[in-house]
């Protein structure tokens, strides 16, 4: 997947009156926040980020460039208004890239399960799961292929295949998915 790039400037001035004269020319007022806390506002083009936040998920790394200098960062929040289908504000997280972070992925699935082909029943147990990986290592997504799953069978955390750089923080034990048989 291509690396979005958001071109954005330091800004000085605060408050409403400024963040409507940013939005007025079509930028958006924004705060990157690093590891340490420290915060830094910004002036980012509207239409650059918006092209970014609409493609991308909320482990996406995008190469924020704050004066020209390159800096990996997660979208973090954004402030939006479904009225004139515009973003408000926007919140950035920049990581080192040598530090892991930890996130929550809600469980996609894929596939249908050959023992619901079979009359039973899939029952969702768990809905998401916590991992921590350094960012350029942390995934997308996290599915769950159910489609060999018979009557009666499990799918564990345990059993989801994400490689060995990212550490899955949710017990290994937990069940997400379980194929219950017809009801009688």
């Amino acid at each position: 997947m291509e690396q979005f790039v958001i071109n954005a400037t330091t800004r000085k001035e605060s408050g409403k009156v400024a963040a409507k004269k940013l939005r007025a020319a079509g930028h958006i007022p924004a705060v990157a926040y690093n590891e340490k806390g420290e915060s830094i506002m910004l002036d980012v083009d509207a239409v650059e980020f918006s092209k970014a936040w609409r493609s991308i998920t909320k482990t996406t790394l995008v190469n924020l460039k704050i004066d020209g200098k390159d800096n990996l960062a997660y979208i973090k929040d954004t402030e939006y208004d479904i009225k004139t289908d515009s973003s408000l504000h926007a919140d950035f997280h920049i990581v080192s890239g040598t530090k892991p972070v930890t996130a929550v992925f809600k469980i996609r699935y894929s596939g249908t399960p050959a023992g619901v082909l079979k009359g039973g029943f899939m029952v969702k147990h768990i809905p998401d799961v916590k991992v921590k990986a350094l960012p350029k290592d942390m995934p997308e997504f996290i599915t769950a292929d159910v489609s060999k799953l018979e009557i009666g069978g499990k799918f564990t955390v345990a059993d989801l295949n994400l490689g060995d750089k990212v550490t899955v923080l949710t017990k290994a034990e937990s069940l997400i998915v379980s194929i219950a048989p017809p009801k009688k």
